[in-house]
């Protein structure tokens, strides 16, 4: 038997998915589903404020495309290597007070601005900003998955990268007309405010789930590690960060210039290029509520890893890519706004995949460090995308050829990292390679005993009625 490690369920929380507790537990585990979408829409509204205000305030401070485009990656100066160290944090911290210590972060890197509207304040509150939300994504899905069962994440996962589509989604229309009413500012004040109601909310309701060390269908047995170097250079974890850089590169791209695209290259209203935005992120949502749903039931039925998420996500990257390098080929409007829809919302299923195929082959008490590590490497994007989109709008003859500059790179590497993803994403080959029982059923694990001969262990799963869900 595995010896109990420091982030095992408490007692408490191990009553709570007991058979009998069944019905209080579901409801608790759905709550908790609730509060990460939240999370992630909050989330997404503090990296969408910037892009949404771009053009009043590079015109209230008199700034270039360049030194906006530096301002705009400075969020992810450390937004990699805080990820990967909460990463490693995570397996001796609860994800309910990991999650509240973002939170009221982000609250506090709202504030610079608001004392003095200058580039280095902009940077200050950007650069802090970013290092609280790295671990955001890996995090709030590592905590999620404490609350359901290996075969029943599809929906929560997609739930919770849901929450980032919906968070751009809303943020547009209300952080535009908070601009446009009371100034650019205002959106900061508003969105601080929001983070730290949500941190109070998170420390009341926050706590860890049951499944926190459980063996999964394919990965390790719980108590097991393994070095990571094995873990991180197999091929099911190496396709999974290309998948998610290509589709992070797509996701900066988005925030930090896509408002500003909309505006001086389509010449749309302000208002009208947030309805856009909305209709982007829409479109994302309802990809990531109806697709991963369907893989999941492909999975259940037998279809293997590799096909039911693997192959997806280098599929959805390089038909984003491939809409990207079409678009400063495309001059109809129609077309135009297609190609803009697919080209930085069609790889939205890429997110929840990604951590879903990462997770098959992780040992559950090593899954929150590789989980930040992916993280780490596959948003690396938002420190090189929107400063190298600026220098090729400054450098280039006219804006339009440096957004088609930009557009042009930006489909390259996609590209590549989408068929990356699509030759090496194999979590069935990959979870027997690192460990030759994890590709067992969980009521099929094996475990040497104290005689070494291996019995048939039981390996019992908390029944607290989400797998009904």
């Amino acid at each position: 038997m595995a010896e109990p490690s420091s982030s095992a369920p408490s007692r408490r929380e191990a009553a709570a998915a007991s058979p009998r507790a069944g019905g209080p537990d579901r409801r608790h585990a759905w709550l908790i589903a609730a509060m990460i979408v939240t999370f992630m829409l909050v989330n997404y509204a503090d990296k969408s404020v910037l892009g949404l205000a771009a053009v009043p305030i590079m015109d209230d401070l008199g700034i270039s495309n360049s030194t906006y485009g530096m301002v705009s990656s400075s969020f992810s100066l450390l937004f990699s290597l805080s990820g990967l160290a909460v990463g490693f944090v995570s397996a001796r911290v609860s994800s309910r007070v990991l999650l509240f210590g973002m939170a009221a972060v982000w609250a506090v890197a709202q504030l610079p601005v608001l004392f003095v509207a200058s580039v280095p304040a902009l940077v200050a509150g950007r650069v802090l900003l970013g290092a609280a939300e790295g671990p955001a994504a890996s995090m709030s899905m590592h905590a999620l998955y404490k609350w359901f069962p290996a075969d029943r994440r599809g929906l929560p996962s997609a739930l919770q990268i849901g929450g980032a589509a919906l968070g751009t989604m809303v943020a547009a229309p209300a952080v535009t007309g908070l601009i446009g009413a009371f100034g650019w500012r205002s959106a900061f004040l508003a969105l601080a405010v929001l983070s730290l109601v949500w941190a109070l909310a998170w420390w009341r309701v926050g706590h860890d789930g049951p499944y926190g060390e459980t063996r999964t269908p394919t990965a390790p047995a719980d108590g097991q590690r393994l070095p990571y170097r094995r873990l991180l250079l197999n091929g099911t974890v190496l396709g999974s960060i290309a998948g998610a850089f290509g589709g992070s590169w797509s996701l900066a791209l988005s925030h930090a210039w896509l408002p500003a695209y909309l505006r001086t290259q389509l010449d749309m209203a302000p208002g009208t290029a947030a309805t856009l935005i909305s209709a982007v992120s829409a479109f994302s949502l309802v990809l990531l509520l109806s697709v991963p749903q369907v893989l999941d039931a492909l999975r259940r039925r037998g279809l293997s890893a590799r096909w039911s998420h693997g192959i997806p996500q280098g599929i959805a990257v390089a038909v984003a890519a491939l809409a990207m390098t079409a678009l400063p080929f495309v001059d109809a409007r129609g077309a135009h706004l297609a190609l803009l829809a697919v080209a930085f919302g069609g790889h939205a299923i890429v997110f929840p995949l990604h951590y879903m195929t990462t997770s098959a082959v992780v040992p559950p008490l090593q899954r929150g460090a590789v989980f930040g590590i992916v993280a780490a490497s596959g948003t690396l994007p938002g420190l090189l995308a929107p400063y190298l989109t600026g220098r090729l709008l400054d450098s280039a003859p006219s804006q339009t050829a440096g957004y088609s500059h930009a557009f042009l790179l930006s489909g390259g590497v996609m590209l590549v990292c989408g068929l990356v993803s699509l030759v090496t994403v194999r979590p069935d080959r990959d979870a027997r390679r690192l460990d030759p029982d994890g590709g067992r059923p969980e009521g099929d694990a094996r475990r040497p005993g104290p005689s070494g001969r291996r019995p048939v262990r039981s390996a019992q799963r908390p029944d607290d009625g989400v797998h009904d869900a």
